[in-house]
């Protein structure tokens, strides 16, 4: 394995996880609340969404051609 195949690897994992993350947050209805401004929940579904889609092409990416 080479090192740019586990960097994109590892980007993607993060992605992934980051991704989970915002799902979790989007179906428990988490408050975030930044400088006394709260993050709409809608940007939470947009971020699995942007997220999930990265995660899944650096993977695709990382796989050896045949």
């Amino acid at each position: 394995m080479n090192p740019q195949s586990t960097g994109l690897k590892v980007a993607s994992a993060v992605f992934g996880l980051v991704g989970l993350l915002q799902l979790i947050r989007a179906l428990l209805g988490w408050e975030i609340i930044i400088n006394h401004r709260e993050i709409p929940l809608w940007f939470s579904w947009l971020a699995v969404v942007v997220l999930g889609w990265l995660s899944i092409w650096l993977f695709r990416l990382s796989r050896p051609r045949a």
